[in-house]
């Protein structure tokens, strides 16, 4: 609880690069934990990069998670956008997995906000990539572990991009095509609220397989 607090703090900008972090006995009170807790979640922290030990000083905040390192390249076809789509597979199916498990209740206020969003987007006939986006990257920050927001992340302008032309081609389809897809957010949701980590892989990966059908064939095996 205490590493994904600090994590959550760190990606949403409460606590800013270069920033000092309270000592360990400090946080042993905040978070209610003991204090070899205390050090192994700044150990978590620490080999993650987002924070930083200075000899004598203490611990202060290192690179956010969401200034990626890795940069892929743009894409420029369908069969570009299939890959992304098969890259996502495996990465978020994982992510919606340790959510599930990992996951607590600022993290499910977060995943359900965004949700919220897109129910919003679907009423405005909007297109709503960010808020589509945003969604994706909650489930990311709420499996605690760094890499999948920052893997995620790395490859927002590609996700944004296959999430805008599918989400036109949906509001072109009908309101009930955008309805179908949130129904599949809505099972995600609802397996991470359960706590369930193979429905939560499970629902993901549906979703983005479906995702793939409908860009590609026009519609999803379901219907």
């Amino acid at each position: 609880m205490m590493f994904g607090s600090i994590f959550r703090a760190i990606m949403d900008g409460e606590l800013k690069e270069g920033e000092r972090l309270p000592s360990e006995e400090a946080l042993s009170e905040k978070y209610k934990v003991s204090r070899p807790t205390v050090r192994e979640a700044l150990a978590r922290l620490r080999v993650g990069g987002l924070i930083v030990s200075r000899q004598g000083s203490g611990s202060y905040v290192g690179r956010p998670p969401n200034q990626p390192i890795l940069k892929f390249a743009e894409l420029d076809s369908l069969s570009d956008i299939q890959r992304c789509y098969e890259f996502r597979l495996g990465i978020e199916g994982g992510a919606a997995e340790m959510a599930a498990r990992m996951r607590d209740e600022k993290d499910l206020a977060q995943i359900e906000a965004a949700y919220e969003s897109l129910e919003k987007v679907i009423h405005m006939n909007a297109v709503g990539t960010e808020e589509d986006f945003a969604f994706h990257l909650a489930i990311a920050a709420a499996s605690k572990n760094p890499l999948f927001h920052t893997v995620l992340s790395s490859i927002r302008n590609q996700t944004r991009f296959s999430m805008a032309l599918l989400r036109n081609l949906s509001r072109e389809k009908s309101v009930e095509r955008q309805m179908m897809v949130q129904r599949e957010h809505r099972a995600i949701v609802d397996a991470i609220i359960r706590q369930d980590g193979k429905a939560a892989r499970d629902a993901m990966r549906a979703h983005l397989n479906q995702a793939l059908q409908r860009m590609f064939y026009g519609e999803s095996p379901q219907q």
